[in-house]
């Protein structure tokens, strides 16, 4: 081979990469940043953010974030409801199961025709503040973005819910209750928009009860206008499953559309991955309820 037809050939190669990358980067789902500028209280002191794999369980677990995303996930075009849902993936406030308890799920909603944007919040725990206090910030401040980009995404401002796995159903809880006080200063338009949920998937949800009592802690402030909830547990979780039961009748109580799901045996962080096991069926039955209350009509219907 000449150098002018090697040239011609490694220029070719070179073309070609480009156009794969660009393609690849244009096919990734579009992320954009939680907060404008600076983050409240972060201090840039819990190192860089990383990815590791959990040994032996297939898991991705993401850890040390403090620049808080959303992720969209669009559904297609032909089954596209206009619902949406902000995904809190669990991990004890300390990490985030990314796919066992995000992306996964994204592409299950997606399927059923539900937008799915996934939260990417502050982990581990901040010295010197509840573990759960930088989450909820994101937390609200998300639904606020979300909501307020309703019109350029062609969304449904009024069917934005959120979902959470065990700390992350913890904050999607705590998000539910807390829509009306919000736990940072406004920075923005943005955050004159409502933070409430339109409704809430718990799933194995952590820390809703008091330790060795059948009653929600105080945060969790469950009154007429929570939000419709949907909540599945297992009986033999170790975070135990009075956290959704608990809740479950504290929305009973209060008049709030709810369901609740208790399986015998499918232990925590089971995520939506097929087993044996009757607890696999979860989503089948979230998608149902999702459609008794009106939550996946067609985005015409409702407009």
């Amino acid at each position: 081979m000449g150098i002018t037809t090697w040239r011609v050939a490694a220029a070719s190669v070179l073309i070609f990469a480009m156009g794969l990358g660009a393609a690849r980067a244009a096919d990734a789902p579009p992320t954009i940043d939680v907060w404008p500028a600076v983050v409240p209280g972060e201090k840039g002191d819990i190192g860089p953010e990383k990815i590791d794999p959990k040994p032996g369980a297939n898991i991705k677990l993401l850890t040390n974030v403090s620049k808080p995303t959303l992720t969209l996930y669009r559904a297609p075009k032909d089954k596209d409801t206009g619902a949406t849902v902000v995904i809190c993936p669990g991990g004890g406030y300390s990490i985030l199961a990314w796919d066992l308890e995000g992306t996964e799920v994204a592409e299950w909603l997606n399927s059923i025709g539900v937008n799915a944007v996934i939260l990417k919040y502050r982990v581990p725990a901040r010295k010197g503040l509840p573990a759960h206090v930088p989450p909820l910030q994101d937390a609200q401040r998300a639904m606020s973005l979300v909501r307020s980009k309703a019109g350029e995404w062609g969304i449904d401002g009024k069917r934005i819910g959120m979902l959470g796995f065990s700390a992350g159903g913890n904050l999607t809880a705590l998000a539910c209750t807390n829509y009306d006080r919000r736990t940072y200063e406004p920075v923005d338009d943005v955050d004159k928009v409502s933070c409430r949920p339109d409704f809430g998937v718990l799933v194995y949800p952590a820390w809703l009860v008091e330790d060795g009592k059948d009653q929600l802690k105080p945060d969790f402030r469950v009154n007429s206008q929570t939000p419709p909830m949907f909540l599945v547990h297992a009986n033999d979780d170790g975070i135990t499953a009075a956290n959704s039961a608990v809740m479950y009748l504290a929305l009973k109580r209060a008049g709030v559309p709810a369901e609740l799901h208790i399986y015998a045996t499918a232990g925590h962080g089971f995520g939506l991955r097929p087993t044996d096991r009757p607890a696999s069926a979860w989503p089948q039955r979230c998608e149902g309820w999702m459609k008794s209350q009106g939550l996946l009509a067609s985005h015409a219907s409702v407009k």
